[in-house]
């Protein structure tokens, strides 16, 4: 429904303090100036610089009023008995708080059911004090839909070959999903100035500047892919399955999520990162911890808004890193926060649970023991993955890799790997091009973290045995099968090992 339909109704319903909650004041007040022509109401403004305005003020209307409190007292004497007259008040919330206004706008408003005069506050947040709470109905004006997007990117791509069609065109509307009508116009002009036709990179690049400047959420654009990691087969085929394009269609049951569980290294932040260039979807990461904040309320409401900014961003990936580490504390909040993590997480679970968009949610965890029970429960998630030290076929596939990618030769003798995650294969290479030494002199640097943490991995391992799916192959991990194979495995027979 849009604002002004919406706005309509409120005013037929005499609620005389409305809260509209924008980031594009001038669209809101152009859709108001559009209905109030349309229903023939009044419409008047006022903001700190220009004062009051309106095409139809009273003749002894004084225009410049600065204060705030005279713009509100000015309503009274511009009401029209036989319409309703509608007085915007924009970015009032940095003015909301003096006593005075407070008073000023509670008679105002329970005056406004017999004079038929509405005080609506145009801001880009609802900061309401206790004492007006009851007293406003808050409207959220909404981003521009694909339709809307269409719109703005045809008025600004004129000539021929500038808009894409097809599959290419869908991607363009995808990266400028979230944006706001005024970056979306931003966007699709700089692609004209840089390439001469509206491209998705370009959109997407100046949504990474917008996510920035919220410090909550940050746009992974790199070039992973699953050609790029080594196993995890089981894992990539249930994703590319659940992400496989369906129709346009409301009643298609969206997919929710996966959760990562696994020893460090093992690749879940890869897992991750590649999934959204393997899917051809934004991979969206969340800071936990950049959600806490230090003031009353302020934690509640960040986390609230990082999430309709991803909802906003949809069809992507979001992706939160070692989640364990930012909701451990909920179960003791109550004494060490006052309740700030514990209503933190009930804001995300109640998001995980009922959320409509179409955002695929990858959570990694190292520790399933700091996470709340009901963070894994049923519905939260499609699957619970298990990332497992690799087994000697994907260790080979690994190192086949990383060999490539750092430039060493094939016939090099691979050292002893038999608790090596990905990421340890990954520093071997890596550290055997930067010294120019053999693989199995690189090896000397490295030790891995199954045996610095052995007794960490091995709980991990037994905890997710019977419990969580394998990554690696269809079914459910099991620990006595992987310490079998690999009691079992013979490494004598890849002849460049040690």
């Amino acid at each position: 429904m849009l604002l002004s339909e919406r706005l309509a109704e409120n005013v037929r319903a005499c609620f005389t303090g409305i809260w509209i909650q924008s980031h594009e004041h001038d669209e809101a007040l152009l859709e108001m100036a559009r209905l109030c022509h349309t229903e023939d109401w009044r419409l008047l403004s006022w903001d700190i610089d220009r004062g009051l305005q309106g095409t139809e003020l009273a003749e002894d209307g004084d225009t410049s009023l600065p204060d705030p409190l005279a713009a509100i007292h000015s309503l009274s004497s511009q009401a029209d008995p036989d319409r309703p007259t509608l007085l915007v008040l924009k970015n009032f919330h940095r003015f909301i708080d003096s006593p005075e206004i407070i008073q000023a706008l509670t008679q105002q408003i329970n005056l406004g059911k017999q004079a038929r005069t509405f005080i609506v506050v145009l801001s880009s947040l609802v900061q309401i004090p206790t004492e007006l709470e009851k007293l406003f109905v808050c409207l959220e004006h909404d981003l521009p839909d694909r339709d809307q997007l269409l719109e703005i990117a045809r008025s600004i791509a004129t000539e021929t070959g500038e808009l894409p069609e097809g599959p290419e065109l869908e991607r363009v509307l995808d990266a400028a999903s979230g944006l706001t009508r005024y970056e979306a116009e931003g966007a699709f002009s700089l692609s004209l100035v840089r390439h001469s036709r509206i491209e998705a990179s370009v959109v997407l690049e100046l949504k990474s500047q917008t996510l920035l400047k919220s410090g909550m959420l940050s746009l992974h654009q790199g070039s992973e892919s699953f050609d790029g990691l080594g196993g995890l087969e089981a894992l990539k085929a249930f994703c590319r399955c659940a992400l496989r394009p369906r129709p346009q269609d409301a009643t298609v049951v969206r997919p929710r999520g996966v959760l990562l569980l696994g020893v460090p290294g093992t690749g879940k932040s890869a897992f991750a990162k590649a999934l959204g260039k393997e899917t051809g979807r934004p991979t969206l990461t969340l800071d936990v911890g950049a959600l806490m904040g230090s003031l009353l309320g302020q934690t509640e409401e960040r986390t609230r808004r990082a999430l309709q900014i991803v909802d906003a961003m949809q069809p992507a990936i979001l992706f939160i890193d070692e989640v364990e580490k930012g909701l451990s504390g909920s179960a003791s909040s109550g004494q060490s926060d006052s309740g700030v993590s514990t209503r933190m997480l009930g804001t995300l679970l109640s998001w995980l649970n009922d959320h409509t968009s179409d955002v695929f949610v990858v959570c990694t965890a190292n520790d399933i023991s700091k996470l709340p029970p009901e963070f894994v429960r049923a519905e939260r998630f499609d699957a619970l993955f298990f990332l497992d030290l690799p087994g000697d076929d994907q260790k080979q596939a690994i190192w086949r890799l990383y060999r490539d990618l750092f430039g060493l030769t094939s016939d090099q003798r691979l050292p002893d790997d038999r608790h090596w995650t990905g990421s340890e294969i990954r520093a071997c290479c890596r550290l055997a091009a930067l010294l120019d030494v053999p693989l199995i002199k690189a090896a000397e640097n490295v030790v891995p973290v199954a045996v610095t943490a052995a007794e960490s991995v091995a709980r991990l391992r037994r905890w997710a045995s019977k419990r969580c799916l394998s990554a690696e192959q269809p079914g459910v991990f099991s620990n006595d099968e992987r310490s079998g194979s690999r009691s079992r495995g013979n490494l004598s027979h890849d002849p460049h090992r040690n």
